[in-house]
């Protein structure tokens, strides 16, 4: 029986034992965490700024990529063999100037032989003529019938000489514009290409514009006119100005959503010094309003409450409520009992 009691005893004491050990881990735990809690909030950095003055713009940020004007890849009409290649990427052109030309032997040989049809049937016709001369009032049925058959065979023999005149025209590609030849498929000659295979690519530089998307609740604060600042992905630490040329009337094809084309023109941009290139994607910041001469502060130091807006003037957690004006991506108008140069915390 005093074995027993002596057992149960001994347990209880392991039991309270570990019990105390237990809580004092945790209390020390807990000490751990709120003690390191308050040497990180103690130790955060505090951000601080000061009362700017000067301009405040709104602005819409709308993507984008470089396009141009007069950019095309051209094909030929018809498949054949190259003959003629008369240019090389980077090459500057004149608008109808020859770049190449497929072999035109056969296409030759058909305009020769309409040319000579042509030549046949107006001889035929102009004896036709001829002959019934004088008859126009007494103009027999077989008479009728002779000069609208030799009529009717210089038309169609006339409509064959245009079709292969075209056709030979059509063997040489010409450039549709000014510009500079951004790729060539065959720089070579003696292959067979196919009528659908675009063969050179051409661009004029002095039509490079950014191609931007807005949406239709985007797209009504848009007008004409309006200054735009271009940063591209390529360039991100330059900024481009331009400006709002045109706004499309109808919504984009094989886009999600409603998105309507706007058209920024760059200002006085000089595509060798820049190098530019078609597809550069970037943001266009559209100024929708602007005030110079304002106080201004980073956003992020305004802050707002159930009351209104407000800063944490002078020091940490001393509100001062103000009046907000124009809104921009980085700055706000700020207006109240402040000035120039005093300090906010974040």
């Amino acid at each position: 029986m005093d074995d027993k009691k002596n057992k149960l005893n001994l347990f209880k004491r392991i039991f309270r034992s570990r019990k105390r050990t237990i809580i004092i881990i945790l209390i020390v735990a807990i000490g751990i965490v709120v003690w390191r809690y308050y040497v990180a909030r103690n130790n955060k950095e505090i951000k601080t700024t000061v009362i700017g003055k000067g301009n405040v713009q709104e602005e819409l940020i709308l993507s984008g990529e470089v396009s141009a004007l007069e950019y095309a890849n051209l094909t030929f009409q018809s498949s054949g063999e190259l003959d003629y290649i008369g240019v090389k990427e980077g090459d500057n052109v004149k608008k109808s100037q020859v770049l190449a030309r497929l072999d035109t032997t056969v296409l030759n040989q058909a305009y020769l032989s309409a040319e000579s049809d042509l030549r046949r049937y107006q001889t035929s016709l102009d004896k036709t003529y001829d002959d019934v001369q004088g008859h126009q009032k007494d103009e027999s049925f077989a008479q009728r019938e002779t000069r609208t058959i030799s009529e009717t065979n210089k038309d169609k023999a006339y409509r064959a000489y245009i079709a292969a005149q075209q056709n030979l025209t059509n063997a040489s590609m010409k450039a549709p514009f000014d510009g500079i030849i951004a790729s060539v498929t065959y720089p070579f000659t003696g292959v067979n290409t196919v009528f659908s295979q675009p063969q050179i690519e051409i661009l004029n530089p002095d039509t490079i514009y950014f191609d931007a998307s807005a949406d239709q609740s985007e797209v009504i604060e848009i007008k004409l006119g309006q200054k735009v600042a271009i940063i591209l992905d390529a360039y991100s630490s330059k900024e481009y100005e331009g400006a709002v040329t045109y706004i499309g009337f109808t919504p984009r094809q094989a886009e999600a959503g409603t998105s309507y084309k706007v058209k920024i023109d760059f200002n006085s941009l000089n595509y060798e010094d820049e190098k530019l290139k078609i597809g550069m994607g970037g943001d266009a910041k559209i100024i929708l309003s602007e005030k110079s001469d304002v106080l201004y502060l980073p956003s992020e130091f305004v802050k707002s409450d159930s009351k209104g807006k407000y800063i944490n003037y002078g020091k940490k957690n001393n509100k001062r409520y103000i009046e907000t004006g124009l809104e921009g991506e980085d700055r706000v108008e700020v207006k109240g009992e402040i000035k120039e140069g005093d300090v906010v915390y974040d």
